[in-house]
């Protein structure tokens, strides 16, 4: 029998009125349950509920953000907006229960501890009281979805979303990349009020919400909503500030080997990601042929890539392409009902593509690696430890790159690590500005901007902004989805950086041992905390005395190897 295929997953919106129903009935069945066996029995049947919930509400994701004029998932996606906080609200009273259940030991023994520190943490996050707060939380995320998915930029005959404007703004002609971003950002200038006006909103709700359950202001509610046990704000401060003394040094002297690449008496802000003066590597194919080629280079990666990879193919689990109306950025979630990650991404021809689907599919391996944990806590870790899949993925692919650049394959290597540096400086400013946004939520729309502008100035010091008064008055971080709709995550990503770093240079000198413990990682899932998955990995805490440090030695090292002028 075939194996069923996305377009034929079902689709139907969750009765909430049974859901609940049922819920409250398994939940006394666990409540009074009289041995370990019964009270075990009640939590799966519990969490099939919440697995059945989430498989529809991500099924409706993904159309809805494959085609964000589709008014069927639309008016689905507005539903779930509604919904998840109901839900939120029945998993607290679960987690109460586990809490306080009769055979927590037992309980602990079978799942693990992590699934405890996960239900004490998010006990902290939630009441009653704020769901209508959660419900308009959710609506004004979308809204900025929605607003960024609906950009229609002309540029010179031609009609273009945000993702497929890259492009443009990558061209070697110098005078069309001006040209191509400033069409780009008039398209934010044209819409500032309501991106300022949406922001604005959610910085006030989400302040409400900390209020409502004990919190100074959003941000250790922000650090408990991420599921941070292994660390605290003062931690990830220490860590910004080793990125600024290490990094931030670095990226200026990569930034400055771009002006003098590029002939430029000085590099402008829409010269900073187009990298080489003969043009940035580009896939030698179509989207058709990069799948084919990825095809390949999974099947000579690994078995286990293989088997994974001719799933998401045979079972259409990938929508690649840019075009209209389509939801900007690339993701990837999961379906428990079907046991199937999904990838969502933009391609628009640069090696973005490349970048991107190595990425996503770093994200996919590692949940069809640990899809059959049983619990739904356990599907994904935390978001610093899911990155390091992902970015770890983009460095394990590399002897494969020849495929998709062929002559250009070095360029891209180069280019991969040069984006990889400079993009930490950039992570931990998104971080920081978050900080100073959610600890003064009084703050108006041009006090934020100037916030960020001055932000940019310690952590980017090279960039320039004198042809573009709008960013220069600081509107740059609007671009940023995580900023509106994922509040500090952004932080995630360069932690996961340093690791998957390491294991970079850990695959250079010893490829096997690398894969057996990026496999094992994978195959973990959630069930561990971040820093002890870093240590399943054998590798070193990004907080650690010495680690950035170290890392970037290397990479230092490395980079200062290859005669870039060659490119």
């Amino acid at each position: 029998m075939p194996m069923l295929k996305f377009e034929d997953y079902q689709y139907t919106r969750p009765d909430m009125a049974v859901m609940t129903a049922q819920f409250n009935e398994r939940l006394i069945q666990f409540e009074n349950a009289s041995s370990f066996e019964a009270q075990s029995l009640a939590f799966d049947r519990l969490n099939e509920l919440k697995e059945d919930f989430y498989s529809m509400r991500n099924i409706c994701q993904i159309r809805h953000t494959v085609d964000t004029t589709d008014v069927f998932y639309e008016a689905e996606n507005s539903f779930f907006d509604e919904q998840i906080p109901h839900v939120d609200a029945l998993t607290h009273r679960l987690y109460e229960a586990l809490i306080a259940a009769s055979y927590r030991e037992g309980l602990e023994a079978k799942w693990g501890r992590q699934l405890f520190r996960i239900a004490e943490l998010s006990l902290k996050t939630f009441l009653p009281e704020i769901i209508e707060d959660l419900q308009e939380e959710n609506r004004l995320s979308s809204d900025y979805t929605k607003l960024k998915a609906g950009a229609v930029i002309e540029f010179r005959g031609e009609t273009y979303n945000l993702s497929s404007m890259h492009a443009m703004e990558t061209s070697p002609d110098r005078e069309t990349r001006s040209a191509a971003s400033a069409a780009k950002w008039a398209f934010f200038v044209n819409n500032a009020d309501e991106f300022d006006r949406i922001f604005d909103q959610l910085v006030k709700t989400r302040h409400r919400i900390a209020q409502k359950l004990g919190y100074p202001n959003f941000v250790p509610l922000g650090y408990a909503r991420m599921l941070r046990t292994d660390y605290d704000a003062a931690m990830v401060k220490n860590f910004r500030k080793q990125i600024q003394e290490f990094i931030v040094p670095l990226a200026t002297q990569l930034f400055e080997r771009q002006r003098i690449r590029l002939g430029l008496d000085v590099l402008k802000y829409y010269d900073d990601d187009f990298r080489f003066a003969a043009g940035n590597p580009k896939p030698k194919g179509d989207p058709n042929w990069i799948v084919e080629n990825a095809s390949r280079m999974y099947a000579e990666l690994s078995p286990q890539t293989d088997t994974f990879f001719r799933f998401m193919r045979d079972c259409n689990l990938m929508d690649l392409v840019a075009k209209p109306g389509k939801a900007t950025g690339g993701y990837c979630t999961f379906i428990n009902k079907y046991q199937a990650p999904y990838i969502f991404s933009n391609f628009n021809g640069s090696s973005q593509d490349i970048y991107v689907l190595t990425h996503e599919a770093g994200h996919a391996f590692q949940v069809y690696s640990s899809r059959n944990m049983g619990l739904g806590e356990y599907h994904w870790p935390t978001y610093e430890a899911c990155e390091i899949h992902s970015m770890s993925m983009e460095y394990f692919t590399w002897p494969w790159m020849d495929l998709f650049f062929l002559e250009d394959a070095d360029k891209y290597r180069f280019a991969h690590v040069t984006d990889s540096v400079c993009f930490l400086p950039y992570g931990v400013a998104v971080d920081e500005f978050q900080h100073v946004v959610y600890e003064n939520p009084d703050f108006t729309p041009q006090q934020r901007h100037r916030a960020w502008r001055e932000i940019e100035r310690r952590y980017l010091p090279h960039r320039n902004y004198e042809d573009n008064p709008h960013l220069e008055a600081g509107a740059f971080w609007q671009k940023q989805t995580h900023i509106y709709a994922y509040p500090f995550y952004y932080i995630d990503y360069t932690l996961a950086q340093i690791c998957a770093f390491q294991f970079w240079k850990r695959n250079n000198e010893n490829h096997e041992s690398a894969w057996a413990d990026y496999v094992r990682l994978c195959e973990t899932g959630g069930s561990k905390s971040f820093l002890d998955l870093v240590a399943l990995a054998g590798l070193r805490s990004p907080f650690e005395d010495g680690c950035l440090a170290s890392v970037i030695d290397d990479i230092e090292g490395w980079l200062a190897g290859v005669d870039d002028t060659a490119f």
